[in-house]
Protein backbone atom coordinates (compact mmCIF):
# COMPACT_ATOMS: atom_id res chain seq x y z
CA UNK A 1 0.00 0.00 0.00
CA UNK A 2 1.58 3.43 -0.81
CA UNK A 3 1.64 6.21 1.60
CA UNK A 4 -0.85 8.25 0.50
CA UNK A 5 -3.42 5.06 0.82
CA UNK A 6 -2.84 4.58 3.95
CA UNK A 7 -2.69 8.25 5.02
CA UNK A 8 -5.95 8.31 3.59
CA UNK A 9 -7.70 5.54 5.34
CA UNK A 10 -6.35 6.75 8.43
CA UNK A 11 -8.33 9.94 7.51
CA UNK A 12 -11.60 8.75 7.11
CA UNK A 13 -11.51 7.27 10.71
CA UNK A 14 -10.96 10.26 11.92
CA UNK A 15 -12.51 13.52 9.31
CA UNK A 16 -15.30 13.44 7.30
CA UNK A 17 -14.87 11.99 4.34
CA UNK A 18 -11.24 11.65 4.91
CA UNK A 19 -10.60 15.50 3.92
CA UNK A 20 -10.90 19.33 5.73
CA UNK A 21 -12.31 20.35 2.26
CA UNK A 22 -14.73 18.47 0.19
CA UNK A 23 -13.33 18.91 -3.51
CA UNK A 24 -9.85 17.36 -2.02
CA UNK A 25 -11.52 13.98 -1.76
CA UNK A 26 -11.20 13.21 -5.81
CA UNK A 27 -15.20 12.43 -5.64
CA UNK A 28 -15.47 13.87 -9.22
CA UNK A 29 -12.58 12.05 -10.84
CA UNK A 30 -12.23 8.95 -8.87
CA UNK A 31 -9.37 7.60 -6.80
CA UNK A 32 -7.83 7.82 -3.40
CA UNK A 33 -6.12 11.77 -3.12
CA UNK A 34 -2.72 12.25 -3.34
CA UNK A 35 -1.25 13.82 0.09
CA UNK A 36 1.82 16.31 -0.35
CA UNK A 37 4.75 16.11 1.91
CA UNK A 38 6.23 19.28 0.24
CA UNK A 39 6.04 21.92 -2.39
CA UNK A 40 8.58 23.83 -4.16
CA UNK A 41 8.38 26.73 -7.37
CA UNK A 42 5.85 24.97 -9.77
CA UNK A 43 6.00 21.50 -8.17
CA UNK A 44 4.64 18.89 -5.88
CA UNK A 45 5.77 16.08 -3.62
CA UNK A 46 3.73 13.53 -2.65
CA UNK A 47 3.92 11.44 0.64
CA UNK A 48 5.22 8.55 -2.52
CA UNK A 49 7.81 10.73 -3.67
CA UNK A 50 6.29 11.68 -7.00
CA UNK A 51 6.43 15.00 -8.41
CA UNK A 52 3.83 16.73 -10.04
CA UNK A 53 3.74 20.12 -12.50
CA UNK A 54 0.99 22.15 -10.04
CA UNK A 55 -1.59 23.88 -11.73
CA UNK A 56 -3.75 24.37 -8.88
CA UNK A 57 -1.18 26.51 -6.72
CA UNK A 58 -3.56 25.99 -3.50
CA UNK A 59 -6.32 27.00 -5.00
CA UNK A 60 -4.88 30.43 -6.00
CA UNK A 61 -2.24 32.04 -3.44
CA UNK A 62 0.83 30.78 -5.24
CA UNK A 63 1.37 33.00 -7.55
CA UNK A 64 5.24 33.11 -7.17
CA UNK A 65 5.33 29.37 -6.75
CA UNK A 66 5.75 27.48 -4.22
CA UNK A 67 8.40 27.88 -0.76
CA UNK A 68 9.56 31.35 -2.53
CA UNK A 69 12.66 32.25 -0.54
CA UNK A 70 11.39 35.89 0.40
CA UNK A 71 8.19 34.83 1.53
CA UNK A 72 9.84 32.22 3.50
CA UNK A 73 12.16 34.82 5.12
CA UNK A 74 9.85 37.22 5.90
CA UNK A 75 7.43 34.40 7.86
CA UNK A 76 10.90 33.24 9.46
CA UNK A 77 11.39 36.95 10.89
CA UNK A 78 8.07 36.98 11.89
CA UNK A 79 8.01 33.87 14.09
CA UNK A 80 11.13 34.76 15.79
CA UNK A 81 8.49 37.55 17.45
CA UNK A 82 6.07 35.82 17.87
CA UNK A 83 3.23 34.10 16.68
CA UNK A 84 0.34 36.18 17.72
CA UNK A 85 -0.02 38.81 19.47
CA UNK A 86 -4.34 39.83 20.14
CA UNK A 87 -3.22 43.41 19.67
CA UNK A 88 -2.26 45.27 16.82
CA UNK A 89 0.62 44.98 14.88
CA UNK A 90 3.05 47.10 12.49
CA UNK A 91 2.53 44.33 9.68
CA UNK A 92 -1.49 45.27 9.50
CA UNK A 93 -0.80 48.66 9.20
CA UNK A 94 1.38 48.14 6.50
CA UNK A 95 -0.84 45.65 4.61
CA UNK A 96 -3.93 48.29 4.76
CA UNK A 97 -1.77 50.94 3.61
CA UNK A 98 -0.65 48.28 0.53
CA UNK A 99 -4.32 47.38 -0.03
CA UNK A 100 -5.58 50.89 -0.38
CA UNK A 101 -2.31 52.02 -2.45
CA UNK A 102 -3.17 48.71 -4.56
CA UNK A 103 -7.30 48.26 -4.86
CA UNK A 104 -8.96 51.18 -6.73
CA UNK A 105 -12.30 50.46 -4.65
CA UNK A 106 -10.33 50.66 -1.19
CA UNK A 107 -10.09 53.28 1.10
CA UNK A 108 -10.45 51.53 4.20
CA UNK A 109 -9.69 47.80 5.14
CA UNK A 110 -10.81 45.71 7.48
CA UNK A 111 -8.41 42.31 7.57
CA UNK A 112 -9.93 38.72 8.68
CA UNK A 113 -9.15 35.06 8.26
CA UNK A 114 -10.16 33.46 5.12
CA UNK A 115 -12.20 34.64 1.77
CA UNK A 116 -15.65 33.31 3.58
CA UNK A 117 -15.03 35.68 6.79
CA UNK A 118 -14.55 38.42 3.95
CA UNK A 119 -17.20 38.06 1.92
CA UNK A 120 -19.83 37.02 5.24
CA UNK A 121 -18.61 40.23 6.91
CA UNK A 122 -19.18 42.16 3.14
CA UNK A 123 -22.62 41.27 3.06
CA UNK A 124 -23.41 41.92 6.97
CA UNK A 125 -22.34 45.52 6.36
CA UNK A 126 -24.01 46.19 2.96
CA UNK A 127 -27.24 45.33 4.70
CA UNK A 128 -26.19 47.30 7.61
CA UNK A 129 -25.38 50.31 5.58
CA UNK A 130 -28.41 50.19 3.56
CA UNK A 131 -30.97 48.97 6.19
CA UNK A 132 -31.83 46.65 2.88
CA UNK A 133 -32.06 42.88 3.80
CA UNK A 134 -31.92 41.25 0.34
CA UNK A 135 -29.02 40.47 -2.07
CA UNK A 136 -28.24 39.34 -5.13
CA UNK A 137 -25.64 36.88 -5.99
CA UNK A 138 -25.31 34.82 -10.02
CA UNK A 139 -25.40 30.89 -10.33
CA UNK A 140 -22.17 29.16 -10.18
CA UNK A 141 -20.54 31.75 -8.38
CA UNK A 142 -18.80 30.75 -5.00
CA UNK A 143 -18.48 32.93 -2.41
CA UNK A 144 -17.19 30.92 0.61
CA UNK A 145 -19.17 28.43 2.75
CA UNK A 146 -21.51 31.93 4.07
CA UNK A 147 -25.32 30.40 5.14
CA UNK A 148 -27.17 32.95 2.48
CA UNK A 149 -24.04 32.42 0.00
CA UNK A 150 -24.24 28.76 -0.79
CA UNK A 151 -27.18 29.13 -2.91
CA UNK A 152 -26.31 27.33 -6.43
CA UNK A 153 -22.60 27.95 -5.81
CA UNK A 154 -19.86 26.69 -7.52
CA UNK A 155 -16.31 25.12 -6.35
CA UNK A 156 -17.02 21.87 -4.05
CA UNK A 157 -20.21 22.52 -3.76
CA UNK A 158 -20.92 21.81 -7.31
CA UNK A 159 -18.74 19.03 -7.53
CA UNK A 160 -20.40 17.20 -4.97
CA UNK A 161 -23.76 17.61 -6.56
CA UNK A 162 -25.34 19.97 -3.73
CA UNK A 163 -25.09 23.40 -4.51
CA UNK A 164 -27.82 23.82 -2.19
CA UNK A 165 -26.56 22.77 1.16
CA UNK A 166 -28.49 21.40 4.44
CA UNK A 167 -27.81 23.06 7.54
CA UNK A 168 -29.14 26.32 5.54
CA UNK A 169 -32.61 27.67 7.08
CA UNK A 170 -35.21 28.23 4.06
CA UNK A 171 -36.05 31.91 5.93
CA UNK A 172 -31.76 32.95 4.80
CA UNK A 173 -32.00 31.40 1.54
CA UNK A 174 -35.40 33.49 0.80
CA UNK A 175 -32.76 37.32 1.04
CA UNK A 176 -30.73 35.30 -1.62
CA UNK A 177 -32.09 36.09 -5.15
CA UNK A 178 -30.22 33.73 -7.14
CA UNK A 179 -29.95 35.13 -11.15
CA UNK A 180 -28.30 33.88 -14.33
CA UNK A 181 -25.02 35.87 -14.48
CA UNK A 182 -24.04 37.57 -18.10
CA UNK A 183 -28.02 38.46 -18.10
CA UNK A 184 -28.31 42.42 -17.33
CA UNK A 185 -32.18 42.34 -17.73
CA UNK A 186 -32.59 39.75 -15.75
CA UNK A 187 -30.61 41.73 -12.63
CA UNK A 188 -33.44 45.02 -13.83
CA UNK A 189 -36.06 42.52 -13.59
CA UNK A 190 -35.35 42.02 -10.23
CA UNK A 191 -34.29 45.44 -8.43
CA UNK A 192 -38.04 46.25 -9.95
CA UNK A 193 -39.87 43.57 -8.21
CA UNK A 194 -38.02 43.69 -4.86
CA UNK A 195 -40.66 45.30 -2.64
CA UNK A 196 -38.62 45.74 0.13
CA UNK A 197 -35.04 46.85 -1.93
CA UNK A 198 -32.32 45.30 -2.59
CA UNK A 199 -28.90 45.55 -0.21
CA UNK A 200 -26.51 44.43 -2.74
CA UNK A 201 -24.93 42.39 -5.57
CA UNK A 202 -22.60 40.15 -4.40
CA UNK A 203 -20.71 38.72 -8.02
CA UNK A 204 -17.10 37.42 -8.95
CA UNK A 205 -16.57 40.07 -11.45
CA UNK A 206 -14.58 37.06 -13.59
CA UNK A 207 -16.33 34.19 -12.25
CA UNK A 208 -13.79 30.90 -11.09
CA UNK A 209 -15.50 28.82 -9.06
CA UNK A 210 -18.02 26.79 -11.76
CA UNK A 211 -14.85 27.09 -14.64
CA UNK A 212 -14.02 30.46 -15.69
CA UNK A 213 -16.50 32.19 -17.06
CA UNK A 214 -15.98 35.69 -18.76
CA UNK A 215 -18.14 38.61 -18.85
CA UNK A 216 -20.20 40.05 -22.28
CA UNK A 217 -18.86 43.57 -23.38
CA UNK A 218 -20.32 45.82 -21.00
CA UNK A 219 -21.60 43.29 -18.50
CA UNK A 220 -19.69 44.57 -15.50
CA UNK A 221 -20.72 48.19 -16.50
CA UNK A 222 -24.39 47.13 -16.10
CA UNK A 223 -24.01 46.07 -12.76
CA UNK A 224 -22.08 49.14 -12.14
CA UNK A 225 -25.01 51.49 -13.25
CA UNK A 226 -28.08 49.51 -12.09
CA UNK A 227 -26.68 49.46 -8.51
CA UNK A 228 -26.16 53.45 -8.56
CA UNK A 229 -29.10 53.57 -9.65
CA UNK A 230 -31.14 52.28 -7.21
CA UNK A 231 -28.66 52.70 -4.23
CA UNK A 232 -27.09 49.53 -3.46
CA UNK A 233 -23.91 48.47 -3.01
CA UNK A 234 -22.21 46.60 -5.52
CA UNK A 235 -19.14 43.89 -3.78
CA UNK A 236 -16.63 42.11 -6.14
CA UNK A 237 -15.29 39.07 -4.57
CA UNK A 238 -11.95 39.36 -5.98
CA UNK A 239 -10.74 36.31 -3.58
CA UNK A 240 -9.95 34.71 -7.01
CA UNK A 241 -8.95 37.14 -9.15
CA UNK A 242 -7.62 39.72 -6.91
CA UNK A 243 -3.32 40.48 -7.32
CA UNK A 244 -4.05 37.55 -9.75
CA UNK A 245 -5.14 38.78 -13.07
CA UNK A 246 -3.64 42.76 -12.90
CA UNK A 247 -1.42 43.80 -9.62
CA UNK A 248 -5.37 45.82 -8.98
CA UNK A 249 -7.69 42.44 -9.38
CA UNK A 250 -10.51 42.60 -12.36
CA UNK A 251 -11.06 46.41 -11.31
CA UNK A 252 -8.19 47.65 -12.46
CA UNK A 253 -8.28 45.79 -15.75
CA UNK A 254 -11.70 46.32 -16.73
CA UNK A 255 -12.00 50.33 -15.09
CA UNK A 256 -14.93 49.23 -12.73
CA UNK A 257 -14.66 50.33 -9.59
CA UNK A 258 -16.92 48.18 -7.33
CA UNK A 259 -18.08 49.87 -3.53
CA UNK A 260 -16.95 47.04 -1.82
CA UNK A 261 -13.80 44.26 -2.32
CA UNK A 262 -13.34 40.98 -1.06
CA UNK A 263 -9.97 39.76 -0.91
CA UNK A 264 -7.78 36.66 0.45
CA UNK A 265 -5.64 34.14 -1.14
CA UNK A 266 -2.26 36.32 -2.52
CA UNK A 267 -2.32 38.68 0.16
CA UNK A 268 -1.48 35.93 2.74
CA UNK A 269 1.12 34.74 0.70
CA UNK A 270 0.27 31.24 1.30
CA UNK A 271 -1.23 31.81 5.32
CA UNK A 272 -4.86 31.84 6.17
CA UNK A 273 -6.41 35.47 5.55
CA UNK A 274 -8.96 37.32 4.17
CA UNK A 275 -9.93 41.12 4.04
CA UNK A 276 -12.70 43.29 2.83
CA UNK A 277 -12.48 47.01 2.01
CA UNK A 278 -14.38 49.67 0.02
CA UNK A 279 -15.73 53.49 0.59
CA UNK A 280 -15.04 54.92 3.68
CA UNK A 281 -18.71 56.02 4.03
CA UNK A 282 -19.30 52.06 4.37
CA UNK A 283 -16.30 50.69 6.37
CA UNK A 284 -17.28 53.49 8.79
CA UNK A 285 -20.24 50.97 9.70
CA UNK A 286 -18.22 48.61 11.40
CA UNK A 287 -17.61 48.59 14.85
CA UNK A 288 -16.12 50.09 17.45
CA UNK A 289 -17.01 53.49 15.06
CA UNK A 290 -20.09 52.11 13.64
CA UNK A 291 -23.39 49.15 14.99
CA UNK A 292 -22.37 46.93 12.38
CA UNK A 293 -20.08 44.29 14.38
CA UNK A 294 -17.08 42.04 13.09
CA UNK A 295 -14.32 40.65 14.86
CA UNK A 296 -11.78 37.43 14.55
CA UNK A 297 -8.67 36.67 17.54
CA UNK A 298 -6.52 35.84 14.45
CA UNK A 299 -7.16 38.60 12.32
CA UNK A 300 -4.24 40.72 11.48
CA UNK A 301 -1.83 37.30 12.53
CA UNK A 302 1.45 38.92 12.10
CA UNK A 303 2.66 35.81 10.14
CA UNK A 304 -0.28 36.08 8.10
CA UNK A 305 0.81 39.68 7.44
CA UNK A 306 4.46 39.38 6.88
CA UNK A 307 3.75 37.08 4.60
CA UNK A 308 1.14 38.82 2.53
CA UNK A 309 3.45 41.89 2.83
CA UNK A 310 6.13 40.21 1.29
CA UNK A 311 3.52 38.60 -1.68
CA UNK A 312 2.54 41.87 -2.26
CA UNK A 313 5.80 43.65 -2.27
CA UNK A 314 6.79 41.11 -4.76
CA UNK A 315 4.17 41.48 -7.49
CA UNK A 316 5.05 45.16 -7.31
CA UNK A 317 8.52 44.35 -7.95
CA UNK A 318 8.28 41.62 -10.56
CA UNK A 319 4.67 42.76 -11.92
CA UNK A 320 4.75 39.28 -13.76
CA UNK A 321 1.75 39.95 -15.23
CA UNK A 322 3.10 40.00 -18.88
CA UNK A 323 4.96 36.80 -18.53
CA UNK A 324 2.06 35.14 -16.89
CA UNK A 325 -0.49 36.48 -20.02
CA UNK A 326 1.74 34.71 -22.23
CA UNK A 327 2.33 31.59 -20.70
CA UNK A 328 -1.51 31.23 -19.91
CA UNK A 329 -1.84 31.50 -23.50
CA UNK A 330 0.50 29.37 -24.80
CA UNK A 331 -0.97 26.70 -22.73
CA UNK A 332 -4.53 27.75 -23.55
CA UNK A 333 -4.15 27.71 -27.44
CA UNK A 334 -1.97 24.60 -27.41
CA UNK A 335 -4.80 22.84 -25.81
CA UNK A 336 -7.61 23.53 -28.15
CA UNK A 337 -5.41 22.75 -31.07
CA UNK A 338 -4.75 19.46 -29.75
CA UNK A 339 -8.30 19.19 -28.69
CA UNK A 340 -9.37 20.05 -32.52
CA UNK A 341 -6.36 17.63 -33.94
CA UNK A 342 -8.95 14.84 -32.36
CA UNK A 343 -12.35 16.47 -32.82
CA UNK A 344 -12.80 16.75 -29.21
CA UNK A 345 -15.59 19.41 -28.07
CA UNK A 346 -13.49 21.87 -26.03
CA UNK A 347 -13.26 25.39 -24.71
CA UNK A 348 -10.70 26.95 -23.08
CA UNK A 349 -11.08 30.47 -21.71
CA UNK A 350 -8.04 32.12 -20.38
CA UNK A 351 -7.26 35.70 -18.78
CA UNK A 352 -3.67 36.05 -17.71
CA UNK A 353 -2.34 32.70 -15.27
CA UNK A 354 -6.18 31.41 -15.10
CA UNK A 355 -7.81 29.10 -17.40
CA UNK A 356 -10.12 26.22 -17.03
CA UNK A 357 -11.31 23.14 -19.37
CA UNK A 358 -15.18 22.93 -20.42
CA UNK A 359 -16.11 19.98 -22.83
CA UNK A 360 -18.80 21.68 -24.20
CA UNK A 361 -19.27 22.54 -28.37
CA UNK A 362 -19.76 25.81 -27.24
CA UNK A 363 -19.12 28.90 -25.55
CA UNK A 364 -19.60 28.65 -21.79
CA UNK A 365 -21.29 32.13 -20.65
CA UNK A 366 -23.04 31.14 -17.41
CA UNK A 367 -23.74 28.28 -14.69
CA UNK A 368 -26.23 26.03 -17.23
CA UNK A 369 -23.81 26.16 -19.72
CA UNK A 370 -21.01 25.04 -17.95
CA UNK A 371 -22.61 21.86 -16.21
CA UNK A 372 -23.87 21.09 -19.45
CA UNK A 373 -20.23 20.25 -20.33
CA UNK A 374 -18.82 16.51 -20.48
CA UNK A 375 -17.76 16.05 -17.61
CA UNK A 376 -16.46 12.44 -18.30
CA UNK A 377 -13.96 13.80 -20.60
CA UNK A 378 -11.86 15.64 -17.63
CA UNK A 379 -12.14 12.79 -15.54
CA UNK A 380 -10.14 11.00 -18.31
CA UNK A 381 -7.82 13.89 -18.66
CA UNK A 382 -6.93 14.40 -15.14
CA UNK A 383 -5.92 10.72 -14.52
CA UNK A 384 -3.84 10.45 -17.30
CA UNK A 385 -2.45 13.52 -16.27
CA UNK A 386 -1.61 12.97 -12.44
CA UNK A 387 -0.25 9.99 -13.40
CA UNK A 388 2.45 11.23 -16.06
CA UNK A 389 3.28 13.78 -13.41
CA UNK A 390 0.74 16.79 -14.18
CA UNK A 391 -1.86 18.04 -11.53
CA UNK A 392 -4.77 19.44 -12.24
CA UNK A 393 -8.32 20.70 -10.29
CA UNK A 394 -9.69 17.59 -9.03
CA UNK A 395 -13.06 18.97 -10.53
CA UNK A 396 -14.07 19.79 -14.17
CA UNK A 397 -15.44 22.90 -12.11
CA UNK A 398 -12.52 24.27 -11.53
CA UNK A 399 -10.65 26.90 -12.92
CA UNK A 400 -6.10 26.30 -13.05
CA UNK A 401 -3.33 28.32 -11.88
CA UNK A 402 0.12 29.42 -13.26
CA UNK A 403 2.57 31.03 -11.38
CA UNK A 404 5.73 32.46 -12.31
CA UNK A 405 7.36 29.56 -10.90
CA UNK A 406 6.03 28.33 -14.53
CA UNK A 407 8.44 27.93 -17.14
CA UNK A 408 8.27 27.32 -20.90
CA UNK A 409 9.29 23.38 -20.11
CA UNK A 410 6.39 22.97 -17.80
CA UNK A 411 3.77 24.05 -20.96
CA UNK A 412 5.28 21.79 -22.95
CA UNK A 413 5.09 18.48 -20.67
CA UNK A 414 1.83 19.86 -20.18
CA UNK A 415 1.03 19.94 -23.61
CA UNK A 416 2.36 16.41 -24.57
CA UNK A 417 0.12 14.64 -22.21
CA UNK A 418 -2.73 16.58 -23.46
CA UNK A 419 -1.75 14.82 -26.56
CA UNK A 420 -1.68 11.49 -25.27
CA UNK A 421 -4.67 11.82 -23.21
CA UNK A 422 -6.34 13.33 -26.35
CA UNK A 423 -5.60 10.82 -28.66
CA UNK A 424 -6.74 7.84 -26.40
CA UNK A 425 -10.30 9.19 -26.05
Amino acid sequence: MNQSQELFDRAKKIIPGGVNSPVRAFRAVGGTPFFTKQAKGSRLITADDQELIDYVCTWGPAIHGHDHPVIREAVSEALAKGTSFGTPGPDEVEMAELLVEIVPSVEKIRMCNSGTEATMSSIRLARGFTGKSKIIKFAGCYHGHVDSLLVKAGSGALTLGNPDSAGIPESFAKETIVLPYNDLTAVENAFSQSEDGIAAIIVEPYPANCGLILPDDGYLEGLRKICDHNQAVLIFDEVMTGFRLSLGGVQEKTGVTPDMTAMGKIIGGGLPVGAFGGKAEIMDFLAPLGPVYQAGTLSGNPLAMAAGVASLQLLKESMPYDRLESLGNQLALGIQQIAKEYSIPLQVPQVGSMYCLFFNENPVRNFEDAISSHSEYFKKLFQHCLANGVYLPPSPYETCFISNAHIENDISKTLDLFNEAFKAF
